[in-house]
């Protein structure tokens, strides 16, 4: 696999698209400010890591998200699979504007460039971040794993809910809590309608009412991956109070 990757980051080098760089054109500073840039890695391996890392850089490596199965990559398939090492000033600071929650149902543009500084474009389009590795003492990011999300194709995400209403939810003002059973939901989502997350509307819930999986509203092209789509995700109970054992 080792090999194959280096070799295929050298191939790389000498394979600039063109073709595909109109797509990144973005409307305004803060979304160039979020276009990831990266360079290919020759080599891998632990100590090869360590040193990128040491020089401010975090090893990544992006493909098409069905290659990525078990948490691991399918050697089968090997189209559009890169290698890369990104600036970690910049991934700190994309890392910093997103909400943790939010980050790996985000796209962000990436450009690969022939190196550091260089003006020639290797290859880019949208990625959907995978996999954040940290290291789990100190927290720092140590690998990125990102999944092309070109326009047509369609990509498992696992999207955050985010409940609102609840300064105006009937049950809520009778004294009941709400019960968040599901943070998230998992779709099959056209690249170019990701949502970074779904609002789910508890302002007219009482005592007692649910929302089911089916019964979120989003967008047409969204598919539902759930074997059980009654299953709610969120419900009103009613407030439990002790016995003070006064008469």
């Amino acid at each position: 696999m080792s090999r194959w990757w280096g070799g295929e980051a050298g191939r790389l080098r000498t394979a600039v698209l063109n073709a595909r760089s109109s797509s990144l054109r973005l409307s305004s500073p803060a979304a160039a400010y979020h276009t990831i840039q990266a360079i290919p890695r020759e080599c891998t391996g632990s100590k090869i890591s360590a040193r990128d890392r040491a020089q401010g850089r975090i090893p990544a490596v992006v493909f098409a998200q069905q290659l990525f199965t078990g948490g691991k990559i399918d050697g089968r398939a090997v189209s559009r699979k890169h290698i890369l090492t990104t600036e970690r000033k910049q991934i700190q600071a994309i890392l910093k504007s997103v909400q943790p929650e939010f980050i790996c149902s985000t796209t962000f543009p990436l450009q690969i460039r022939a190196g550091s500084g260089s003006s020639v474009l290797l290859e880019s389009g949208k990625v959907l971040p995978l996999k954040i590795h940290r290291d789990p003492e100190t927290g720092k990011v140590l690998n990125l794993v990102f999944a092309w999300a070109d326009e047509g194709s369609e990509l498992k995400v696992d999207v955050p809910l985010v409940f609102k209403g609840e300064d105006v939810c009937p049950g809520i003002k009778k004294g009941g809590n709400l019960n968040r059973i599901r943070p998230s939901l998992k779709f099959l989502c056209p690249a170019e309608h990701i949502p970074s997350k779904i609002e789910v509307d508890v302002s007219n819930l009482d005592i007692g009412d649910r929302i089911l999986m089916h019964e979120v509203e989003v967008h047409p092209s969204l598919k539902l991956l759930s074997r059980n789509e009654t299953m709610p995700v969120c419900k009103i109970n009613a407030a439990k109070f002790e016995e003070s054992g006064e008469v």
